[in-house]
């Protein structure tokens, strides 16, 4: 596979997750939560599009990009995602924001909404039991409005 924008290669145990082969190639953004799909904490980018590594298939990544929170850590839509996030005080206890960042991203990189209904459509996979989602809708709004030249 891809990662992050470089090959790499490794071994896989039959019937391995993504999620556990990201982490043993340690990517740490990517969190261990629901092990189910239902919570977003251990969200990635397969070929762009936001997944739950916890469900998909490790060998479903061969010959495919994937990109953690990681690898988006220069790439300038983060950096200005990240800045905007701190700025609302949107993150509390962190476990769940790589997820909700990844979501989001991809969401503003498409070229997405600032709709708050929109948004929160877009975080429909995410769970975060500290925010209320109030402040990290804000800072993506922003984000959001500010990429599309000032209108959401």
């Amino acid at each position: 596979m891809e990662l992050n924008g470089r090959p790499q290669t490794c071994e896989i145990a039959p019937g391995a997750n993504l999620l556990h082969v990201l982490r043993e190639l340690r990517q740490f953004s990517v969190k261990l939560g629901c092990e189910t799909g239902d919570c977003g904490s251990c969200t990635v980018l397969l070929d762009g599009e936001p997944v739950n590594s916890c469900v998909v298939a490790a060998a479903r990544a061969h010959g495919h990009q994937v990109t953690t929170l990681e690898g988006l850590l220069d790439d300038p839509l983060m950096k200005d995602l990240q800045a905007r996030m701190v700025a609302e005080a949107a993150i509390q206890c962190g476990y769940c924001s790589p997820g909700l960042m990844i979501s989001l991203y991809a969401h503003i990189k498409a070229g997405g909404s600032a709709d708050e209904a929109v948004l929160r459509e877009a975080l429909t996979g995410n769970l975060c039991r500290c925010t209320g989602y109030v402040k990290p809708l804000a800072a993506a709004a922003a984000v959001a409005t500010e990429r599309r030249g000032g209108t959401s």
